[in-house]
C-alpha cells in the first residue's frame, strides 16, 4: 500500500491531505472551546447546530463541488478551497456572536465538501493504475481514520501551553500547508 508514496505527485498529494485533517481536527476540538467560550451552559446546542451546519454543508455542496471539480483545474480548486479555509480559520477566534460562528463554520466546511471530492477526483489522474489507486484510496481512507485519533490528541498537547485560539492558527497553518503542497 505504501509503494504509491513513491509517486512524487501522489505524495504531494497525500501529504496536502494530512496536513489538511490535522487542521480540521485541531478546528473540531477549537469550536467546542470557542463555543462553551461564547454560550457558556448552551455550549452543548450551539456546538450541535455547528455540527448540524457541518452535515448539511456536506451533503448540499459536495455534489455541486464535484460536478464543478470536473470543470476547473484541480490544482487550482485545491489551492483556493485550502486558501478559504485558512482565511475562515483565522476570522473564527475574533467571532464575538454565536450567529457569527454558524456562518464561518458553513463556509468552512462547505470548502472542505468541496476539497474531498476533488482530492478523490485527482487520485485516478495521478496513478492511472488500478492497483495504485485502490491502494491511493485505502491509504486516503486511512488518514481519515487516524486524524479522528491523533487530532484530539494533539490539541489536547496543544491546549497545556497555549490558548485554544490558537488552535485555530495550527488549522489555517495546516490549509497553507496543504495548499502549498498541492501546488
Amino acid at each position: 500500500m505504501l509503494r504509491v508514496l513513491a509517486h512524487r505527485t501522489y505524495r504531494h498529494l497525500f501529504l496536502a491531505q494530512v496536513v489538511s485533517l490535522v487542521g480540521t481536527g485541531l478546528a473540531t476540538v477549537a469550536l467546542g472551546l470557542l463555543a462553551f467560550d461564547l454560550a457558556g451552559s448552551e455550549a452543548g446546542a450551539v456546538l450541535g447546530t455547528a455540527l448540524a451546519i457541518k452535515m448539511i454543508a456536506y451533503v448540499g455542496v459536495a455534489p455541486v463541488a464535484a460536478a464543478f471539480a470536473e470543470r476547473v483545474p484541480r490544482r487550482v480548486l485545491l489551492v483556493g478551497l485550502d486558501l478559504v479555509r485558512a482565511a475562515v480559520a483565522l476570522c473564527l477566534p475574533f467571532v464575538t456572536e454565536i450567529w457569527q460562528v454558524y456562518l464561518l463554520i458553513f463556509v468552512l466546511q462547505s470548502a472542505s465538501a468541496g476539497f474531498t471530492p476533488t482530492f478523490q477526483a485527482t487520485i485516478p489522474d495521478v496513478l492511472p493504475d488500478e492497483r495504485d489507486y485502490t491502494n491511493a484510496l485505502s491509504l486516503s481512507r486511512l488518514a481519515y481514520d487516524m486524524e479522528s485519533l491523533t487530532s484530539p490528541i494533539l490539541a489536547a498537547a496543544l491546549l497545556t501551553v497555549i490558548n485554544f485560539h490558537w488552535l485555530f492558527s495550527g488549522t489555517a497553518i495546516g490549509f497553507l500547508g496543504s495548499a502549498i503542497l498541492v501546488a
